[in-house]
């Protein structure tokens, strides 16, 4: 079967009876115009143009084949248009990957609103607290806390102001007093989760400049988000989560956040992308929709403060 530039030379050069105008055209040299014509003549056994050095003229055979051409090159230029507008318009796939506790506490009942917005987009979510491999899972984006590091991806920011929180239940800090300061977390017990393979067992903390690295140890270790802030809820100890897991606890009183004064690390949220090809237009507007419900959640709380 004959290449797609073989038979683009072919029509440009027909159109504008020169190989040198068609080579322009096409961004390429007209050495390479000439060989991809005589690749295609070759390949089909006969002239499609009778040239010499002053023109250039559409041989019989030429001109049969060339409607033809002009057919198939027309057909795939409309199935690339409408290709594309499939993946840039409001439809298609969203395939998203999302941490397991803001997966499941606020993400899923804000896609129901995503969906009734957009009722031609098809959701197909995987929570987990492993990053997903974006290049080898079938998900377009992923949902991440804490600063990129991975130089290879798209970073589209949903939430860039935004910090891990320590917080305890009141039924805990009824039982063992309130830690005042970030060092006082020696004397309580925190519930430690993996992150990227390895406990989180170093909380930061800032105050102006002042940094401090506070090395923290507990009874209860998990691989899920999630659970460790259940094991707060439950009055099993501290936990240092990103601000938006646990907002609504805070809300609600179900947990108390800790250290007044001090910031917790830094925990801004992005839409990962493998390459800026795969923002399409339901990307944007997803991402949109996200910032939008992210910072509508942390100012209600504000407010009610």
């Amino acid at each position: 079967m004959s290449s797609i530039l073989d038979l683009e030379v072919f029509a440009r050069t027909a159109d504008t009876g020169s190989l040198s105008a068609a080579a322009r055209t096409l961004g390429l040299t007209p050495a390479a115009a000439s060989i991809a014509l005589k690749r295609l003549e070759t390949r089909l056994g006969v002239r499609l143009l009778a040239r010499s050095t002053r023109s250039m003229r559409l041989t019989e055979e030429g001109r049969c084949y060339l409607d033809s051409v002009r057919l198939a090159l027309a057909a795939l230029s409309e199935g690339e248009q409408g290709l594309k507008r499939h993946g840039e318009g409001l439809n298609g796939v969203l395939q998203l990957a999302a941490p397991s506790d803001f997966g499941r506490t606020v993400l899923l009942g804000w896609l129901d609103d995503f969906k009734q917005q957009h009722p031609h987009i098809r959701l197909q979510l995987l929570l987990n607290d492993k990053n997903a491999d974006l290049f080898r899972e079938t998900v377009d984006i992923a949902l991440r806390f804490g600063v990129p590091n991975d130089s290879s991806l798209v970073a589209l920011p949903i939430l860039a102001n935004h910090h891990r929180v320590a917080c305890a239940s009141p039924a805990y800090l009824a039982r063992h007093g309130t830690p005042r300061e970030p060092a006082d977390l020696a004397q309580h017990s925190a519930l430690i989760y993996m992150r990227h393979g390895r406990p989180n067992n170093t909380w930061s903390f800032r105050k102006g400049d002042v940094v401090q690295e506070v090395p923290v140890h507990s009874d209860y270790l998990c691989d899920d988000g999630e659970v460790a802030r259940r094991w707060a809820l439950a009055g099993h100890g501290v936990t240092y989560k990103a601000g938006l897991d646990v907002v609504r606890d805070i809300r609600a009183g179900r947990l108390v956040p800790l250290f007044e004064g001090w910031q917790g690390e830094p925990a801004p949220l992005n839409l990962m992308c493998p390459h800026r090809a795969q923002v399409s237009e339901r990307v944007k507007v997803f991402q949109a929709f996200l910032q939008q419900r992210c910072h509508a959640l942390l100012n209600d709380v504000r407010n009610d403060q």
